[in-house]
């Protein structure tokens, strides 16, 4: 099935600075002598460690359990010891505490697993365990426990499993990297999804920049039944809703969940998790990401342990060639800027960019003028200048009423602002600030 179609309101059509990792082969980076492994890699709560100061532990060894029901496993990537534990900023602003397990170069310990699992023949319940146990949460963003999503709740169906192969966020190219590179596995992700589900349809979404990947993909899902849809590649392709409304032409409710219109999404690089859980019996300790931007000097895509920290896949990629002036976790857009090079990957980790003067707006902030070019770019049909008003005063509940929870915090906005208003920083705060009060209120 080839369609070209996108979704009806808003978008942008930034450069998609693609072209220096696209077409180059994903790179395994070399364990890291120190891992530092965050015990809340995931949305919900941080997971509960397993091990103590100076033990001693295996790759894939779990770490850390979960602590409630929206929460994940942790294992650990390298064999060694555990040398310390510390808290932790992450670059999206979350504190969580971190194992620091220096490797032992005397242990060889390879990840143990077994080609040719057969998961077809556990029952829904036994699949949905071992992915808990396994670590497998989204790898597009959200990082919501897989065993949790893909458990669906009395009362609900899924109509049509989606599957988001778009990554339009610009430089990224990770998930194409993989489509190519691994489809058989992503296809084989997908028919285990498939029997937890039990969808009427499969389709995957993808943007016609990926000419090779819709090729392989296409070819792979004719004889499973999988629809293959071709979009326009107009950002932001890959936000959820977005999607929803591209391939299957009706909205999510406001406020409410893609579930509740017969929907479940999910990425490649999740369901290569799903197949190296169910497959190979393998935790999550590694994912595949981008590190780009013009002051790396071989850009790549490489495949990283969890834990590793910044530095060393720069070091994969030869180093800077210049001094960047931006350090970026996951895309432009929707990324979070960082300064310090021991931050270590997680699984979430979508990208690394290293930006320079050219490619980072560095011009200052001027007043609104009105001009209405961001309400003219919004996906999700809000008008951005007004919540940034609302939330300047303090106004958070008229900002709720304008549509700041409706907001998926893609940057559009602030990507065509001519006042270089940091509009998706202020709403991010924005929503923190609401939240906090509302908590202060209930005490």
């Amino acid at each position: 099935m080839s369609r070209y179609q996108t979704f009806s309101r808003g978008g942008i059509r930034p450069p998609d600075a693609k072209y220096s990792t696209s077409k180059i082969g994903i790179k395994t980076c070399p364990l890291p002598d120190v891992a530092i492994v965050p015990f809340l890699q995931h949305i919900g709560t941080q997971a509960r460690p397993t091990v103590k100061l100076n033990d001693r532990v295996n790759e894939g060894q779990l770490i850390g359990e979960p602590s409630s029901l929206i929460s994940a496993a942790i294992h650990s990537p390298v064999a060694g010891i555990v040398s310390e534990f510390r808290s932790i900023f992450l670059p999206m602003g979350i504190k969580t505490d971190a194992a620091v397990i220096k490797r032992d170069r005397n242990i060889h310990s390879p990840i143990k697993h077994e080609e040719n699992h057969d998961w077809q023949s556990l029952e829904i319940e036994e699949l949905l365990e071992i992915l808990k146990w396994k670590g497998v949460v989204g790898q597009g963003g959200a990082t919501f426990p897989s065993h949790i999503k893909f458990s669906i709740p009395k009362g609900h169906d899924c109509e049509v499993f989606l599957i988001n192969a778009c990554e339009c966020e610009p430089y990224l190219s990770a998930d194409h990297r993989l489509i190519l590179e691994s489809t058989e596995q992503i296809m084989e992700g997908i028919k285990i999804v498939q029997k937890l589900l039990n969808p009427k349809r499969v389709v995957i979404g993808i943007e016609a920049n990926k000419q090779d990947a819709i090729e392989m993909l296409t070819a792979a899902g004719t004889a499973r039944e999988v629809e293959v849809v071709h979009l326009k590649a107009k950002y932001p392709q890959g936000a959820e809703k977005n999607l929803i409304e591209a391939i299957l032409g009706y909205e999510v409710p406001s406020g409410k969940l893609p579930l509740e219109v017969g929907v479940i999404n999910s990425n490649v690089g999740t369901l290569f998790s799903v197949y190296e859980a169910l497959v190979r019996n393998k935790p999550v300790v590694e994912r595949v990401l981008t590190v780009a931007g013009g002051a790396i000097a071989h850009p790549a895509n490489v495949r990283a342990r969890v834990g590793s920290p910044v530095s060393s896949l720069i070091e994969e990629c030869d180093g800077f060639r210049e001094e960047p002036v931006k350090l970026v976790m996951g895309g432009p857009m929707m990324g979070f800027a960082f300064n310090n090079l021991d931050t270590p990957v997680i699984k979430g980790t979508s990208g690394i960019l290293a930006l320079t003067g050219n490619e980072v707006n560095t011009s200052a902030t001027t007043p609104c003028i009105s001009c209405g070019r961001c309400v003219g770019v919004c996906p999700m049909g809000l008008s951005p200048t007004t919540i940034f008003k609302q939330i300047e005063h303090e106004r958070f509940d008229e900002a709720t009423k304008y549509g700041l929870e409706d907001c998926v915090l893609c940057g559009a906005c602030s990507y065509v602002c001519p006042a270089h208003i940091p509009l998706v920083s202020a709403f991010r705060a924005g929503r923190g600030r609401k939240r906090r009060l509302a908590a202060r209120r209930k005490k």
